[in-house]
Formats: structure tokens, sequence, C-alpha cells
């Protein structure tokens, strides 16, 4: 009789577990819906205003690597179950998109998934290209299968090991994490203001890097709706500064205007691009047309920040002579270019008072830069010629710290101590900077 029992019961427990089995396999294998149906006829002027949004978008960044054909992939990125590689986008019908309709590349870029269903990792930063209008994504992809030459090199498989490389959990992740919809203007802001919001929340994706994550590795918020949006972020030994108007951590002391021109040439009166931002710079931010970098600007200057978060303002204090430890260092290390004063010669050499490396309480980017130099900013076609050289070689990291302190403590900066083993674990998993940088002539 108990078992009779059971074994009625456990048939009946059964059937909802089974039921539940075949809707979890239909969510994470189902293809997401794309407005097109077929492949689009493309002429010159689709192509061109492909190629701008492919600026917008970034895409080289992590598409090309330098000495291979752009947009045939191969960049490793670090993540942490294992690295994984950026793959070929060029229209090769082997190891690229070629045989892509456009709801295929719709699909890809929008929504994550290929056209056999396996989910992309969200390295792909599709949360924010989800917000690319139709249009624009009908430009994109004629641009990659009409203006972009195909590349018959292989894709380099994940070293992320099983079962952790399993991809079906990515649409769980999706369908938490992701939005689903292209941006939609908001109508109590004037067209400006929208146009800023939606090339910084889409294809620019300003807050894979500068948007602080959750424990699942999300974006914390993907828009002005939430605080910590563009509130700054720790990423691959870079701390991505606020974009919110916080005086310190963020661009409180910058006007529209010096946002515009830090975008279009690389620097301003406050800073000189560096780290990943250098590669956003050379190979988008200054293709930019005016009006966006405008629209870009006004939107930023729209958030709000955090005075509990960011404290009182800077304000530069002049330093007197001093015997603390990494003085000396800076004297002679540093101040040729920096100044004794730490103004700098703006725009060539960037202030260190008032840093935004100097009043964070992240100290990796300061690190990092001088730890391993900065990479070549190219303007307009035109290297730089005042390139941060690397110290890692000629200082210890116990000296790097003790300058990096006395820089973040002088001068009104009050970003805190740097420790030695903060350097030391810095030093043994960064490289230092190409002088080469990637620079890529589409057309």
């Amino acid at each position: 009789m108990n078992n009779r029992r059971f074994a009625r019961t456990a048939g009946w427990l059964a059937l909802p577990c089974l039921v539940a089995a075949a809707v979890l396999a239909w969510y994470v294998t189902r293809q997401p819906a794309s407005p097109f149906e077929q492949t689009q006829s493309v002429d010159a002027a689709l192509v061109s205003r492909g190629e701008y949004v492919a600026r917008l978008s970034d895409c080289v960044a992590c598409h090309s690597l330098p000495g291979k054909a752009p947009f045939a992939g191969g960049l490793e990125m670090a993540t942490p179950l294992g690295a994984i590689h950026a793959t070929n986008i060029t229209p090769d019908r082997d190891n690229g998109i070629g045989n892509y309709s456009l709801a295929d590349f719709d699909r890809a870029v929008r929504h994550g998934v290929t056209p056999d269903g396996r989910r992309l990792y969200p390295a792909m930063p599709y949360p924010s290209y989800v917000k690319l209008s139709d249009d624009d994504i009908r430009a994109l992809y004629a641009f990659f299968m009409a203006g972009v030459q195909p590349a018959n090199l292989p894709n380099i498989p994940s070293d992320i090991p099983w079962p952790l490389n399993l991809r079906w959990p990515i649409a769980l992740w999706n369908g938490v994490f992701a939005p689903s919809t292209p941006y939609a203007a908001k109508s109590a802001q004037d067209e400006l203001w929208n146009r800023g919001a939606y090339i910084v929340q889409g294809p620019g994706h300003c807050g894979s890097c500068h948007t602080p994550r959750g424990l699942a590795f999300n974006e914390k918020a993907l828009d002005e709706s939430g605080a910590p949006f563009l509130a700054g972020a720790l990423l691959d030994g870079w701390y991505a500064p606020s974009l919110r108007q916080d005086p310190n951590s963020g661009l409180g002391r910058w006007g529209e205007a010096q946002i515009v021109q830090f975008l279009k040439t690389g620097r301003n009166a406050h800073a000189v691009v560096y780290g990943s931002m250098t590669e956003a710079f050379n190979n988008s931010t200054q293709f930019m047309q005016d009006a966006d970098l405008a629209a870009i600007a006004r939107y930023l200057k729209s958030l709000p920040g955090d005075p509990q978060r960011d404290g009182a303002p800077w304000q530069y204090q002049a330093a007197a002579a001093s015997n603390a430890p990494g003085a000396h260092t800076y004297a002679t290390r540093c101040a040729s270019c920096h100044g004794l004063d730490g103004k700098g010669q703006p725009e060539w050499m960037p202030p260190l008072a008032g840093a935004t490396s100097a009043l964070a309480k992240e100290s990796a980017s300061a690190i990092n830069i001088t730890l391993n130099g900065s990479q070549r900013v190219v303007a307009a076609g035109v290297p730089d010629a005042y390139r941060m050289p690397a110290f890692r070689e000629q200082l210890s990291d116990q000296e790097i710290a003790e300058v990096l302190s006395y820089m973040r403590s002088t001068w009104g900066n009050n970003g805190g101590p740097v420790d030695a083993q903060a350097v030391g674990k810095l030093r043994g998993h960064t490289d230092p900077a190409s002088s080469s940088p990637i620079i890529l002539h589409m057309r």
C-alpha cells in the first residue's frame, strides 16, 4: 500500500517537473523576435551611415587586433570564469557573419543570440545595443556586409571549462538583467537630450565600463532612472570614473564645452584620455559629429552626482616643500611634466592636482598608468608626442606606492594612500601599454 502511494505521489510530482523542464528548454532555446524578415537592398548612403553607427558603437575596440584585418576578432577578454575571445564579424562566409540575414544580425547585436541559437556572453554589450533603433541596425548590417572586407580567420574558442561553458543559463540571465526593447524618447526632454541619452545608453554603451556591476556581473543600472548608472566602476585594472555630476570623482567641474572638447580632441584643461578610454577616443568619439558630441554632453550634465559619496568639492591647495615619502621621487620623475605645483601644462601635460585618479578612492588607474604608461593618443591622424612613460622597470612597488600616496594627498587631493601590495598585484596582471595603438581606417 505504501509503495503504491509513493508511486502515485511520485507520478504527480513528476508531471509538474516535466512541464517546468519543457518550459525551461523552450525559454533558453527560443529565438528572440526580430522586426526584420528579409535581407534588405544596400546602397552607398546606407553603408556610409552604417560606418558612422559602427564608429558610435566602437565595434573595433573588441573585434580588431593590431596587424590583423579589421573586425576579424581575436581579442582576449578575461572573465571570472576564464578567457573568451572576440569573434570574426567580417562578411566571411566560413568564419564570419557572411551568412547572416538581417534578422540574424539583429538577434545577435540586440539580443546576443546567434543564428544557431547559441547565446553570446554579455561581454558583447547587447544589453546596451538592444537600444539601437531599427534604422541604425539596418545601416550597421549594410556596412558590415558591403563596407567591410571578408577575412578568413577562424574564431578562437574560449577556455572556460565545462560545465561553466554551457550557454543556456545566459538566457535566464538575460531575462532578469537585459532589456528587450529599443530606446524610447522621453517626452519630458528635448531632442538634444534624447539624442545624447540614446548614444550614451545604446551604441556608446558607456555603462559597460562606467557603471558598477552586481554579484551576477550585471550593470546595476542601465539608464538615468538608477543612481548607480555611470557612477564609476573598476574594470580590467582601470577605474572608469563617474560620468555624473560628482565634483571629485566625476564631471561636476566640467562644462558641456569641455566634455565636447575631451571627446573630440582627447584632452582638455582637466585631463587627457588614457587607459581604455584611449581606444574609445582613437576609434570612436573623435569621429562623432559635433551635434552628437553636444548631445552627449547635455545628457551627461543632466545626471546628478552624489554629495554623500563624493564629499566636498576639491579646491587647490599650494604645497610647501616636503620630506614625505614619495616627494623626492615626484620631484625627480614627475615634476618635469606635471609641475612641482601639480598643475601640469594644459592641455598637453595633464594636471595631477584635482585629477580624478587622485581624488577617487579606487587607486587602480593611478597605479596602472604609472606602471605601464599610456597608449598613443592619435587625434585627426596625428600621434600624440607626449606619452606617459612606463615606470615598472625604474621604480619598485614601494616607490610607486609612495609617490602615488604623495600625489593623492597633495594640492588638496584626498584619494588616500596607495599600498605597495596593490602595486605588486597590478604589476603581475598588467602589461606595458603599446606604443602602436589600434587605429582603424575603415575606408
